[in-house]
C-alpha cells in the first residue's frame, strides 16, 4: 500500500515544494514570495513573505574550566551542558569535510535551501517502500538547534521540533536569512559547536575530548567521520555500546564513502582509514566538585563554588548565579597553590588516617590578597551513599545509639570553611593575639608589664556554679597550666608561654568588647548562635581571650595573614583571574583589601607572635614557647601561636611567614564534647600538619624578613623606677604610685639584706613604661643580696582545665 504523509496538508505542502522546485512552477525558480506564500497557506501558517525574517539565537550552554593558580592544572568543570565553542581554526580540517558528506554536500552552493535535495526528497518519500529522506541543510538543522536553545518555554522547544511543514517552512524562510547574513564557515563553525554527539557531549569540541580524549584539531579521518555519521542518532550510533559500535562503524564508512564522492578525501585515504579499528572512548567530562581532579581538592573547589554563589556579580539569585557557573563557559584561574596543597593534604593523612574521628584540617592563606592557597582536611570529599553507607558511626554517642553516620570518612560539609550548620571550633590560645591588638591599639606597649598569679580573680562575672568560678564567687577566675604563678609578665614572654592570668587582666583593661572588635575586624566571623549571643554583651566575655568562641582554619589564617600583611584585611576570596567566553578579564576576582590596623600595631603584635614559634627580632625579649621547633624546621622567619581548649579537645597551631598564613585545628565535628584528648607536637598531632605544610610550601622561596616595631610601641615611654629598697612596703607603694607606676605587691618573699618585711626592690628595676605595673619584692630577711630583676615565679602554660594554650 502506498505510504502517506501524517495529513493532507502536509502532502499538499510537500507536492507544491515539489512542484515549485522542479520547475513546475517555472516562475518562483528562485524561491519568489508568492509561490512560498501557497506553501505556507497550504501549512496553515502565515504567508512567506510574512515569515519572521530574524533568528535570535541565545548563546548555547558553555562548560566553565576551573584552574590551579599555575593557570594550567585541572581543577573541576562545571556544566549543566558539556560544551565548550571553538573557532573553524581549531577544528579539523578532516571534520569540515566529513559533516558535509554526511549532511549537505551543496552546502557551499546553496543560498541556505537545497532546492534540489527538496524535490529528491518528496520523490523519494512519494514512492512505496522507499525510506524516508530529509532535506534539511546544514543551515536548516542550524536554524533549528538554534530555535530550540534560544526558546524560554518548553513548547517552544517543542515547535523547533516538531515534524510539521510550517516548521520546514520556518526553517526555510530563517535560513536564506541566515545564508545572507553569515559566511558558509561560520555557520559551519555555529552548527559543529552545537549539535549533540551523545554521552552529554554537546559541540565538537566535547565530542573529540569525550570519544577520543584530544582537541577537535587533531581529529583524524576516521574519528571525524565515526562524529560526523553520529549527529542525526547519537543514541543509535553510539559507538561505545554493544548495540551501537556495529552501526556507528557502518555510518563511518558511509561518510568516507561521502567523502570520496565529494572529492574530500582520496580512494586510497578512504580504504585507509576504514581499516582503522576504532576504540572510541566513553570519557564524560568530570561534573562538579565531587568530580574533583583529585578528590582531596574537592573541599576546595566546594569552596569556591559557595564563594561563587554569594557574588551578585553573576546574578540576583542562588539559581541564576549557578547558572551562570555551569553555563557561561568561564576560565577561572583559582587561588589554589598546587604546591601547598599538596603539601597539606599530605601532613593532614600522615597526621589522622580517613577512618579518624579526629579532623586535622588546614588552611592557608597569602598575606597581603586573602588569595587561599589551600584547604586540606583527612576527609574524602563525597556524599556516602545511603544505599550502601561507609561512614563510621557518629562519635556522638547520642547519634551513635539512634544509627546516625558520622561525618568520616566521606563528607561534603564544609569543615574549613563554616556553612551549612558548621559553626567552627575553639582555638584556645591563639587568640590571645587579639588581647594583644587591641592592647597596642589602646597604646599599650609590648614592654607591658603584668605579675601574673597562678590563679587571677576577674571582674567578669559567670555562674557561680561553673567550674571557672572563684569558690563561693561569681567572678571568673582563670589559671594557668599546672596551676603555677606566671610571674612578671610582658607581652612577649606572656605570650610565648601563653600565660592565661597575664592576658586575662589585660583584656579587663583594654575592654572585652574592644578585643572582639579587633577579632572581628582581623577576620574573625561569628557562627554559632552562643557566640553570637555573647557578641552583645561582649564586655563580660571573659574567656574570649582565651579562644573559647567558635572559628574555622581558614578564618584563623586569615586573621593572622592580616597582621602579616602589617595591618591590611583583605578578604578571603579563591580565585586569581575569571575570564568570560570572549577571554575578557572580571574585576570580581581582584583582592579585596581595606588598611584595617596601623602598619605600628601590626608589626609589633608580629613580633610578639614570633616567641611562642621559637624565632624573635632583634627587638623581640621572648622567654619560653609553645611550639619552639617551628623556625627551625621550616627554616624561615615565622610567627604564630598554638592553642588548646578546655579538656584538650581542640587543639590549634597557626604559622605563618610573609607569604604564606598556615592555620591547623584539630577537633571532632561530629561531637565538640569528644572524650578524645587532640595532640599538638606529637606526631598524630595538629602541630605537625602546619608546620610541614608551611615548610614544603615555603620551598624555594626567598626569606621575607618580618619587620620589627618601633622603639615606642614595644618599649612606650620609659621612666626612672625609684629606688624603694629597705624601706617599709607601704611607703615603697605610696612612692611609685607618685611616680607614676602601678605598684604590685609580690605574695613571694625573697631573701636580701633588707630587714623581713621591707620592700627588697622592684621588678623590674631600673627603667620601665609610663603608668606600667611595677612589682614590690618583699623581703624574708637573710642578708643575700636580691636576685636583680628576674621574675619571680615559674613560667606557666596552658591551664589545667581551662581554655588556653
Amino acid at each position: 500500500m502506498r505510504k502517506r504523509d501524517h495529513n493532507v496538508l502536509t502532502n499538499g505542502a510537500s507536492l507544491l515544494v515539489c512542484g515549485l522546485l522542479a520547475g513546475v512552477v517555472v516562475a518562483a525558480a528562485a524561491f519568489p514570495a508568492v509561490a512560498m506564500s501557497g506553501l505556507a497557506a497550504k501549512a496553515g501558517a502565515e504567508t512567506f513573505g510574512a515569515l519572521p525574517t530574524e533568528l535570535t539565537v541565545a548563546r548555547a550552554p558553555q562548560i566553565s574550566y576551573l584552574l590551579a593558580s599555575d593557570g594550567k592544572t585541572p581543577l573541576a568543570t562545571m556544566y549543566d551542558e558539556n560544551r565548550r565553542d571553538v573557532k573553524l581554526a581549531d577544528i579539523s580540517p578532516y571534520m569540515v569535510k566529513a559533516i558535509i558528506a554526511a549532511e549537505d554536500h551543496d552546502f557551499y552552493k546553496h543560498n541556505g535551501v537545497d532546492i534540489n535535495g527538496v524535490a529528491r526528497a518528496f520523490v523519494n518519500n512519494q514512492s512505496e517502500g522507499s525510506g524516508r529522506q530529509g532535506a534539511s541543510t546544514l543551515t536548516m538543522q542550524y536554524v533549528r538547534l538554534a530555535i530550540a536553545y534560544s526558546a524560554t518555554h518548553p513548547a517552544d522547544v517543542v515547535a523547533a521540533t516538531e515534524d510539521t511543514s510550517a516548521r520546514k517552512l520556518r526553517e526555510m524562510r530563517l535560513a536564506l536569512q541566515v545564508d545572507k547574513e553569515f559566511s558558509k564557515d561560520e555557520i559551519l563553525t555555529r552548527y559543529l559547536n552545537l549539535a549533540s554527539f551523545g554521552n552529554g557531549a554537546y559541540g565538537i569540541y566535547a565530542a573529540s575530548q569525550v570519544y577520543f580524549g584530544k582537541p577537535p584539531s587533531k581529529l583524524k579521518i576516521e574519528e571525524a567521520a565515526l562524529l560526523a555519521g553520529m549527529v542525526k542518532a547519537p543514541t543509535t550510533n553510539d559507538p561505545t555500546t554493544e548495540a551501537g559500535y556495529p552501526r556507528a562503524l557502518e555510518r563511518r564508512d558511509y561518510v568516507i564513502d561521502n567523502m570520496v564522492e565529494t572529492k574530500a578525501i582520496t580512494q586510497q585515504e578512504a580504504d585507509a582509514a576504514k581499516a582503522v579499528k576504532l576504540a572510541p572512548l566513553d570519557k564524560r567530562t568530570p561534573n562538579g566538585c565531587v568530580a574533583a581532579n583529585l578528590n582531596s581538592w574537592g573541599f576546595f573547589c566546594d569552596y569556591f563554588y559557595r564563594w561563587w554563589m554569594q557574588q551578585e556579580t553573576f546574578g540576583s539569585t542562588t539559581y541564576d548565579r549557578e547558572r551562570r557557573l555551569k553555563s557561561g563557559g568561564y576560565t577561572v584561574v583559582t587561588s589554589i597553590d598546587v604546591k601547598a596543597q599538596r603539601a597539606a593534604d599530605k601532613a593532614v593523612r600522615k597526621a589522622k588516617s580517613e577512618n579518624s574521628k579526629e579532623a586535622a584540617m588546614v588552611a592557608v592563606v597569602e598575606p597581603g590578597s586573602g588569595r587561599v592557597r589551600a584547604l586540606a582536611v583527612n576527609r574524602q570529599f563525597k556524599l556516602d551513599d545511603p544505599k550502601k553507607p561507609t561512614n563510621k558511626l557518629s562519635s556522638n554517642p547520642a547519634k551513635s545509639k539512634k544509627g546516625i553516620r558520622g561525618n568520616y570518612p566521606a563528607t561534603v560539609n564544609p569543615l574549613l570553611t563554616g556553612g551549612d550548620g558548621i559553626t567552627g571550633y575553639q582555638a584556645g590560645s591563639t587568640f590571645k593575639i587579639f588581647t594583644i591588638v587591641a592592647a597596642l591599639e589602646k597604646g599599650i606597649p609590648l614592654s607591658y608589664s603584668i605579675n601574673a598569679p597562678q590563679q587571677f580573680k576577674s571582674e567578669y562575672i559567670i555562674d557561680s556554679s561553673s567550674d571557672a568560678a572563684c569558690p563561693g564567687t561569681h567572678f571568673y577566675c582563670p589559671m594557668n597550666s599546672g596551676k603555677k604563678a606566671g610571674g612578671m609578665q610582658n607581652m612577649w614572654t606572656a605570650f610565648g608561654q601563653s600565660i592565661n592570668t597575664y592576658f586575662v587582666p589585660l583584656q579587663q583593661q583594654v575592654g572585652a568588647e574592644n578585643v572582639v572588635k579587633a577579632a572581628k575586624r582581623l577576620g574573625i566571623n561569628f557562627r554559632a548562635q552562643e557566640d553570637l549571643d555573647l557578641e552583645k554583651g561582649a564586655h563580660q566575655w571573659g574567656a574570649f581571650t582565651l579562644g573559647v568562641s567558635q572559628t574555622t582554619p581558614l578564618d584563623l589564617a586569615n586573621a593572622y595573614a592580616t597582621l602579616a600583611a602589617d595591618g591590611t584585611f583583605c578578604e578571603p576570596i579563591p580565585v586569581q583571574e575569571i575570564r568570560d567566553p570572549e577571554g575578557n578579564k572580571l574585576d570580581i576576582a581582584n583582592p579585596r583589601c581595606e588598611k584595617r590596623f596601623s602598619t605600628d600595631v601590626a608589626r609589633a603584635a608580629v613580633d610578639a607572635a614570633r616567641c611562642p614559634v621559637g624565632d624573635k627580632s632583634s627587638s623581640s625579649r621572648c622567654s619560653g614557647s609553645t611550639a619552639g621547633n617551628v623556625r627551625n624546621d621550616v627554616g624561615y622567619p615565622v610567627a604564630g601561636k598554638s592553642g588548646t581548649t578546655d579538656s584538650e579537645k581542640t587543639a590549634a597551631l597557626v604559622a605563618m611567614t610573609k607569604q604564606y598564613s598556615v592555620a591547623g585545628i584539630m577537633a571532632d565535628p561530629d561531637w565538640p564534647q569528644t572524650n578524645v584528648q587532640m595532640k599538638h607536637a606529637e606526631r598524630d598531632g595538629i602541630n605537625p600538619p602546619v608546620w610541614e605544610t608551611l615548610r614544603d610550601a615555603m620551598a624555594g622561596k626567598k626569606a621575607i624578613p618580618f619587620e620589627p616595631p618601633g622603639q615606642k610601641i614595644s618599649e612606650g615611654d620609659q621612666k626612672s623606677i625609684p629606688d624603694v629598697k629597705c624601706i617599709p612596703v607601704e611607703q615603697a607603694r605610696s612612692r611609685l604610685k607618685g611616680a607614676g607606676f602601678e605598684p604590685v605587691v609580690s605574695s613571694t618573699k625573697i631573701a636580701s639584706p633588707c630587714k623581713a618585711g621591707e620592700a627588697a626592690g622592684t621588678s623590674p628595676d631600673g627603667r620601665t613604661i609610663k603608668n606600667g605595673v611595677v612589682t614590690i619584692q618583699v623581703s624574708s630577711g637573710g642578708g643575700v643580696a636580691p636576685p636583680g630583676n628576674k621574675p619571680t615565679g615559674q613560667p606557666g602554660g596552658r591551664p589545667g582545665g581551662r581554655p588556653g594554650g
